[in-house]
């Protein structure tokens, strides 16, 4: 059984993507699914989330552009069911490197192959970063699925459209044919406010099929948790946050992995 992979993304920064991937990516585990991060964020936040340190020569940068076993880079995230792809900040000289090689956008993608087919993975997260470059391209072209992190704000509202086009540029261009939005998930979210409420209504009616039911609602824990080398599950477990996340990652293994 192929495993399926998502990137997790939004080319604005502070939307909630790595602590959604690093949420889900537990959550899944927690729930018994065999779950990859790959963290292609040169920041390496979803690296330091699970409380790994960011060590030069242990990232995805070297299989990325030489094409050396990317197996070689999986480490144990110290968690059951859960392990990742570190980031490190030599990622950054990537996006410049890669644009002089050929098949530039499909590097990510072989490497992947070989993690999709074999090792028992059911899920593979990719964390991208909050930019429309060259890392993040290679990610939605590994991608079966785009997912899309949004803040529960009207400015955030103006790049969705622009980030969901990218993936009918790829499917035009052939490059990942088979790329689908897999769904958008609400964050930072407040109910109390007639302004999220609004957000919502307005994404529901241009993507009625693509939003989660679950919402993540504003809560302090999920940001004091990676300070702590922890998930919010270890962190502060009977938190909103961490209720919300185990609630999404349900609704998520409904959608793509009942009957996989």
């Amino acid at each position: 059984m192929s495993a399926i992979t998502f990137a997790i993304a939004n080319q604005k920064g502070g939307v909630g993507k790595t602590t959604t991937t690093v949420s889900l990516g537990h959550a899944l585990a927690l729930m018994g699914v065999p779950t990859l991060i790959v963290d292609m964020d040169p920041q390496a936040n979803a690296t330091s989330c699970l409380g790994l340190a960011k060590k030069p020569g242990y990232g995805i940068y070297e299989p990325l552009l030489d094409g050396s076993d990317v197996a070689t880079r999986v480490v144990s995230s110290r968690r059951s069911n859960l392990w990742i792809v570190p980031s490190e900040l030599d990622l950054a000289a990537a996006e410049l490197e890669l644009s002089s090689q050929p098949e530039y956008l499909i590097k990510l993608r072989k490497c992947l192959s070989g993690l999709k087919e074999h090792y028992g993975l059911q899920v593979i997260l990719i964390d991208c970063p909050p930019t429309l470059g060259l890392l993040s391209m290679n990610s939605l072209c590994a991608a079966d699925y785009l997912i899309v992190t949004l803040q529960s704000e009207y400015l955030a509202m103006e790049g969705l459209g622009q980030i969901t086009s990218v993936i009918d540029k790829l499917k035009t261009a052939q490059v990942n044919p088979e790329l689908k939005l897999g769904g958008i998930i609400m964050t930072m979210y407040d109910g109390r406010t007639r302004l999220s409420y609004e957000v919502w209504q307005e994404v529901n009616k241009f993507y009625a099929n693509s939003v989660f039911r679950t919402a993540i609602p504003r809560n302090s824990r999920l940001s004091e948790a990676p300070s702590f080398g922890q998930t919010v599950f270890e962190y502060a477990p009977e938190s909103a946050g961490s209720l919300a996340y185990r609630a999404f990652a349900r609704e998520f293994a409904g959608r793509f992995l009942t009957g996989n």
